[in-house]
């Protein structure tokens, strides 16, 4: 199989407080080396492409880079044994889009160690309507299940749930036998949220803390995309031994906390850092999420689809708060 001459891509400069982003036509030598040469189907969008797309937020390392952090389609050509033409992969993360050239391009070239295979029961799309936010939810319950988390001890709160990784964690605890309660500043978005899942939806300007370093236990757990302000008020309202996966900083990246929970409660905050995962827990996650924890609506949870032509609305319209849902993006 053969690449043309050139092909399009979404690539982003960034100099100092110079930012400039937009469709480009480019070659295969333009992009990073790589053992694994991609013909890609889709990606997707993520909060963070959202901030290195817009220039709101300085996720790029080196500058030009093309864009997009989710990479699915199939091998045309490999210089690593273990990936032959026509096979059908995938990658997120690994510094795509922020060290590397990434997703948002009609060809990708890639490291042969990222590279993932698609998993049986798992289509290319539906792979990016998971991408980084369900791996990222899907991790946060790996981690969680390996610190003692289990369904009997409690519903588990997932803070930002109309968001990509809040409604994937959503569904994803109810495949996996949880008890799952959402926490949104959407309350118009309840009905949708108790669709996926949710046993209890919680507006966002409804909570009241309380101010004591422990305040009465609510949940067994949480899911936090937040950060911020709303992670330091689940610190003080999670069941002893519970477990706090922190996965996002929306609302924020300070806490102001005590270790109060941690060493009288036994509660456990567990940083979630998907981009890095090692190789063998990524291919376990990814297994999992084709199978026993494959959410049931990704179809729904899919609100948007989108060419290279569209991606900087997209990224507008995140950057406002206003996004709902997962964002596919088609090559």
């Amino acid at each position: 199989m053969s690449t043309p001459d050139s092909f399009r891509a979404f690539r982003i400069h960034a100099s100092g407080e110079q930012h400039t982003a937009g469709i480009e036509q480019i070659d295969l030598g333009a992009l990073n080396p790589g053992e694994v040469d991609i013909q890609v189907a889709y990606s997707s969008v993520n909060y963070k492409d959202g901030l290195a797309g817009s220039g709101k937020g300085r996720i790029l390392r080196r500058s030009p880079l093309v864009g997009g952090i989710d990479v699915a389609g199939h091998v045309i050509a490999s210089r690593d044994p273990r990936w032959r033409e026509g096979d059908a992969v995938l990658v997120t993360g690994c510094g795509l889009s922020e060290t590397r050239d990434g997703g948002y391009s009609e060809y990708a070239r890639l490291e042969a160690d990222w590279v993932v295979p698609l998993p049986a029961g798992l289509s290319l799309r539906e792979s990016m309507v998971l991408g980084t936010a369900g791996f990222t939810a899907a991790l946060s319950l790996h981690r969680m299940l390996a610190n003692g988390q289990r369904p009997e001890m409690g519903a588990i709160v997932v803070t930002g749930a109309t968001g990509g990784v809040g409604m994937l964690a959503i569904d994803v605890l109810t495949r996996a036998g949880f008890e799952a309660h959402a926490i949104t500043g959407k309350p118009a978005h309840f009905d949708f949220l108790q669709s996926l899942g949710a046993s209890q939806c919680i507006s966002r300007d409804g909570l009241h803390w309380g101010q004591r370093p422990l305040e009465t236990p609510r949940w067994a757990g949480a899911i936090d995309n937040v950060g911020g302000g709303m992670l330091e008020g689940l610190t003080r309202v999670i069941h002893p031994y519970g477990n706090i996966a922190s996965c996002g900083l929306a609302g924020g990246y300070e806490l102001h906390t005590t270790v109060m929970p941690l060493i009288i409660r036994g509660v456990s905050l567990l940083g979630i850092a998907s981009a890095g995962t090692a190789y063998d827990i990524r291919r376990q996650v990814w297994e999992r999420l084709a199978n026993d924890w494959k959410p049931a609506h990704l179809d729904r949870i899919a609100t948007r689809e989108v060419g290279l032509d569209g991606l900087a609305d997209v990224f507008a319209t995140m950057m406002a708060g206003e996004s709902f849902g997962r964002t596919v993006v088609v090559l």
